[in-house]
This record gives C-alpha cells, sequence and structure tokens, in this order.
C-alpha cells in the first residue's frame, strides 16, 4: 500500500476535499539520510550533526521494517538526547518532523508531568495522545479514499431534499385495505403478460409522463447545484442532537484522566440518538452530509486496527524540556515527584512496556523517543543512570552567531524577514530589506544575546517586532508603500534600545 503524507484532521472538524495541486510525499521513514536532511535545511540552518542524527534514527525504521521477521522484534529505535541552549533549533526540529511524517507524531513537554499518584499528567498519557494522532491521521487517509462517493451521495440526498420524492398514491393502499371498493379505470394497475407467461406491471402513461418531467427537473437542479447557483438555497436538514452539557461536567480534571474509561461516552452511547431538524444554507447542508456519509462509508475497526500498527512501529514520540525533570541527586529531602518520579516512571515507557488506550493495549517496545533540553543548569548526566542508557545516542547543537542569523533571516522558506513582508503586503506596501540592513540586525540581535540571557534565534523576534513596531501602526495610512530597511535605518531606529541599558532590559 502507498504511504502518503497527510494532515491529519480534528475529530470534529469538518472534511474538505483533498486537492489536487497538494504535493504528496513518501513517508519520511521511506525517504533516504539525505533527502531528510535536505528537507530540514529548508527551514533550520545549521545544526548538521543534529540532523544528521535525526535522519539517520528515522530511517532505521523503516530499514527495520525490511529485516527478516526472525529479527525484526530484536532491533531496537536508536533513541536521541539532543543538547544545547535554547533557541538553537531542537523544538523547530521536531516540528519540522511531524508536518514531513506519515507517521504518528507526538511532541510533549516533559515539564507536565508528575509522578503516578500525584495530581498532574502521568507519562502513559504521552501514548495515549500518540494513538490519538493516529487515529485521526488514518481516519483522514481513508476519508480522503471515499470523499468522491460520500460527495456523490450527498448531491443524491440534496436533490431529494430540493425535489422531494412524490407521496405514494393512496389507491394502491386503500384497494388492498378494502378488497370490496371499486376502483376507476385510471387507477387499476395495469400487467403486460408476454408470450412466455411472464407478467409485468405497467405505469399507466399519465405517471410515466409524470415521471419524465420530475427527472428533467431533477437533472436541472443537479446542473445549478454543480455551477454554484444554489448555495445561498435554505433547506431542511434531519441532524444528530451534539452531546449533552450535563454530561460534559463529568468528565476529569485534566491532569487525572488515569486509564482511558470515559464515563460520558459511555453514558452517550446508552442515551438513544436524538435528531432535531435545522434549516441552513445549502452550501452549509452539503458539508453535514458529506460528513455523514463519511461516517457511513469509513470502516472505523479497521481504522483503530491500522492507526494501533503504526503507533506500535512507526510512532515518534519528541519530549522537550527534558532537563526539567532533571534534579540534583543525592541532594533532595523529600520526595520529588516532578523530576526523579517522572524519570523512574518514564523508565518502562521507553524501554517497552503495554500500555492501556481507550481503544486497546498498545506496546511502546518499538516507538522512537527523541529527548530535547537546554541543560543549562544540570547535565545529561545528572539523569537517573536507567534512564541515560534508553537514551544512547547524544547530540550537541552548537551555539548560533551572528552569521547564523544573516542565513536564518535570508535562507529558510519561512524566514522572518519573508513573514514580515507577507504582512505589508496584506496593506498594499512592499517591504525590503537590504543585505547591510540584515547583516545589522544580526549584529544587535548577536550583541543583545551576549550582554544579556542567550536565547538564539529567538531574539530576532525581539529585534524585528520593536524595529517594525511604528511602520505596523502606521502602515494602513503610511506616506509610501514601498518600505526599505537598509544598515542606516536599522541603526537610527535601535540605536537609542540597544545603547541604553534598562530600554534594553524591557524590549529586547
Amino acid at each position: 500500500m502507498a504511504k502518503t503524507k497527510e494532515s491529519p484532521l480534528p475529530p470534529a472538524a469538518a472534511p474538505s476535499p483533498p486537492s489536487a495541486a497538494e504535493e504528496t510525499m513518501p513517508w519520511l521513514e521511506e525517504m533516504p539520510p539525505k533527502k531528510i536532511v535536505a528537507e530540514l535545511d529548508r527551514y533550520i540552518v545549521g545544526q548538521e550533526a543534529a540532523k544528521k542524527a535525526v535522519a539517520i534514527a528515522v530511517r532505521n525504521r523503516w530499514r527495520r521494517a525490511q529485516a527478516p521477521e526472525e529479527i525484526r522484534d530484536e532491533i531496537m529505535p536508536n533513541n536521541i538526547i539532543m543538547i544545547g541552549p535554547t533557541g538553537v533549533g531542537k523544538t523547530e526540529i521536531a516540528r519540522r518532523l511531524a508536518r514531513l511524517a506519515g507517521a504518528p507524531f507526538l511532541k510533549v513537554e516533559a515539564s507536565k508531568f508528575t509522578e503516578v499518584g500525584y495530581v498532574g499528567r502521568d507519562v502513559e498519557s504521552m501514548v495515549r495522545e500518540l494513538v490519538d494522532v493516529s487515529i485521526n491521521m488514518v481516519r483522514s487517509e481513508r476519508e480522503d479514499e471515499v470523499y468522491p462517493t460520500a460527495e456523490q451521495r450527498a448531491e443524491e440526498r440534496l436533490l431529494d431534499l430540493l425535489l422531494p420524492p412524490l407521496p405514494q398514491p393512496p389507491s394502491a393502499a386503500a384497494s388492498s385495505a378494502a378488497p370490496g371498493t371499486t376502483e376507476t379505470p385510471g387507477q387499476r394497475p395495469l400487467f403486460v403478460v408476454s408470450s412466455k407467461g411472464d407478467v409485468e406491471s405497467k405505469l399507466p402513461e399519465a405517471e410515466t409522463e409524470a415521471n419524465e418531467r420530475r427527472r428533467r427537473t431533477r437533472e436541472k437542479l443537479r446542473a445549478q447545484l454543480k455551477d454554484g447557483q444554489l448555495e445561498e438555497r435554505d433547506v431542511e436538514i434531519e441532524v444528530q442532537q451534539q452531546s449533552f452539557p450535563m454530561l460534559e461536567m463529568m468528565q476529569p480534571p485534566q491532569g487525572m484522566e488515569g486509564p482511558d474509561i470515559n464515563f460520558g461516552e459511555m453514558i452517550q452511547e446508552l442515551i438513544p440518538k436524538k435528531k432535531k431538524r435545522r434549516t441552513v444554507h445549502l452550501h452549509e447542508a452539503r458539508r453535514i452530509l458529506i460528513d455523514e456519509e463519511l461516517k457511513k462509508l469509513v470502516d472505523m475497526d479497521d481504522v483503530v486496527n491500522e492507526a494501533l500498527d503504526r503507533v506500535e512501529n512507526h510512532g515518534v514520540i519528541f519530549i522537550d524540556e527534558i532537563d526539567k525533570i532533571t534534579g540534583q541527586r543525592g541532594q533532595s529531602t523529600g520526595p520529588d515527584v516532578s523530576r526523579e518520579g517522572v524519570q523512574r516512571d518514564l523508565l518502562p515507557i521507553v524501554e517497552g512496556s503495554t500500555v492501556q488506550t481507550r481503544y486497546g493495549y498498545v506496546r511502546t517496545d518499538h516507538i522512537l523517543f527523541i529527548a530535547a533540553g537546554a541543560f543549562h543548569i544540570a547535565k545529561p548526566s545528572d539523569l537517573i543512570p536507567e534512564l541515560q542508557g534508553r537514551f544512547p545516542i547524544r547530540v550537541e547543537l552548537s551555539s548560533l552567531t551572528e552569521a547564523d542569523f544573516v542565513r536564518i533571516m535570508t535562507e529558510p522558506e519561512n524566514a522572518l524577514t519573508k513573514q514580515y513582508a507577507a504582512l505589508c503586503a496584506s496593506d498594499g506596501a512592499t517591504l525590503e530589506f537590504t543585505a547591510d540592513g540584515v547583516k545589522e540586525i544580526a549584529r544587535i540581535a548577536a550583541k543583545v544575546n551576549e550582554r544579556m540571557e542567550n536565547i538564539g534565534a529567538r531574539r530576532l523576534h525581539t529585534v524585528l517586532t520593536t524595529l517594525l513596531e511604528d511602520v505596523l501602526f502606521e502602515l494602513p495610512d503610511y506616506p509610501t508603500k514601498h518600505i526599505v530597511f537598509d544598515g542606516p535605518a536599522v541603526r537610527e531606529r535601535l540605536l537609542r534600545i540597544v545603547e541604553d541599558e534598562d530600554l534594553r532590559k524591557y524590549i529586547l
């Protein structure tokens, strides 16, 4: 089965038709490591060692799937820890992997978890969330496959709403109920007997003409429907009522979910489904009807089986801020439920265990875990030794220099300068940064990072926001629609803030 990258729909989102312009990409795992690095290079500057390690680890998932069956279960994923200061691209690598991957991908913050038995999220919830991501992904793929069929069915139902079927004539029912009653010749059904003795019913001529007129009217309505001439017409449809407000109050508070036994969903299954009639525009009715038809066409049992298999064999969990659960070992005086307690709970998940989810049991043996942390205060060696052993590959990301800042503002497809140019274009203005203007912004960002806390590329956000604040505020009435920022213009706008220590501290 050819696997393509799809963007998962949220459970309540209305489906949209698959666009022919969308570029279908192979699964991330099926791409060679050099191609994975090339895809990451489109958005992330530098950090070649981290990209290389991630590309190898992801490609090894595909290699394992091709290995002989007798050794396949013995090949364990090489979990990675990425170490580096904030703002150098650790989280961005995860975000880009998530968009490229056709496999289930989840990013979580380690600082949100607490030890089992305390108020807060337990580490098993990350596996449940990964299963939800996978369910949405597979369902989205299945819906795209059957979307044309759902669209045709919805169109027929819309035509039935616009041209309701004729009611059954009462003559047939009356004659069967009262055999002694007399019928007029026009109401009596006609039958034709063939030479072989077969009997066929024949509609009266008037009824045949009515059916033909009705068919022509239906085809005219179909043509108008396809041309979009009826989009604003009101139609009345029957929809299923949404969940009951009282049942929402029965949900456990966040952080105390425990095993996924959702009492609200169980009660909703027992309560009979209520339907109500709504009058909506035709385009809204089409969306509702397509959604209903997709639910009928997609086999959820098949979706769940495929999704669980993807989680177990292709799932990737990115654990950010892992240094926040690192404590000074041997110095704690009481229970450290959000640090070492979380590490102890992570051990079996990363090593391989079975987690209960609402869709069934999931084994975590072959899920790839990528952890990242700044490790400003703590060191990777401060993690408990057992957890260190579960992350055998360590990659250090380097701090960003002034030259890196210049590349970050010019090379990536989502560079900040391009983002601000797009924002200004919405007001009909053209924003341009010259080469010396970009160098000056990079110099100021690097200088501020040296004097204050080094927050990496995030400093470019604060510098550019301060630089463009007045322009974006006055842009609708700006005298010129072509705005150019060169070196002197950047220095002039930012000099006072950069030189004033108090202003720099609070603004940049």
